[in-house]
């Protein structure tokens, strides 16, 4: 695992990466899950949102864990290949992805899964922000909006795009990257370190 030292600076960098940037800011008052629950309740139109959202007052807000995104999952997704899901509430799964990494071929189509669960409030505009790096340069970043969720038991899971990695002799290598999930209010709900090698073949 990163030290604190040592994530404290990397997550220092990925604000600095992201601080010109439009990112949306709520700047509403932000409601608890009652009052969306009790909001408008003779609107029909209004109450359909709800639904569709997964909204109701039955919630899912477990005693003992206090977090309210529980980022459960993460999965590497390539065209023509078996996926590879690292168990992101596994300290040597985490500290591997951080350190060894993946292997993606060059000109392959790949995607990135995330599995989460939601608990104790509505999250607004949930989104994962990234920045990669090689050799100490930035050399992409990106903000991927995942969307709004209610609290529930069950998990949710979302797939990005299909990306195509990178070819030639200049882009082969190794690239680190940080992300934040992060939502509308601010709010950074996990932070993951992780990364990649660009390789000719399949190793």
């Amino acid at each position: 695992m990163t030290s604190q030292g040592q994530a404290g600076n990397e997550s220092k960098e990925l604000d600095e990466e992201f601080m010109n940037d439009d990112v949306p800011v709520s700047l509403g008052e932000k409601k608890t899950l009652d009052e969306y629950v009790h909001m408008d309740a003779e609107d029909p139109s209004l109450t359909k949102w709800k639904e569709s959202l997964g909204i109701s007052n039955k919630g899912y807000s477990p005693p003992n864990d206090p977090r309210t995104v529980v980022i459960e999952q993460l999965s590497l997704l390539v065209t023509g290949r078996d996926p590879i899901h690292v168990d992101m509430q596994d300290e040597a799964s985490v500290e591997q992805i951080h350190k060894k990494g993946f292997v993606i071929k060059e000109d392959s189509e790949y995607r990135i899964g995330v599995r989460f669960r939601v608990q104790h409030e509505l999250i607004s505009g949930l989104r994962y922000v990234q920045v990669v790096r090689r050799v100490g340069m930035t050399v992409d970043k990106s903000s991927i909006m995942i969307g709004s969720y209610s609290p529930n038991e069950a998990p949710y899971a979302f797939t990005t795009e299909p990306e195509e990695a990178p070819s030639g002799f200049l882009a082969r290598g190794h690239y680190e990257a940080i992300g934040k999930f992060i939502d509308d209010d601010q709010v950074v709900h996990h932070v993951v370190n992780w990364s990649f090698d660009v390789t000719k073949s399949w190793k």
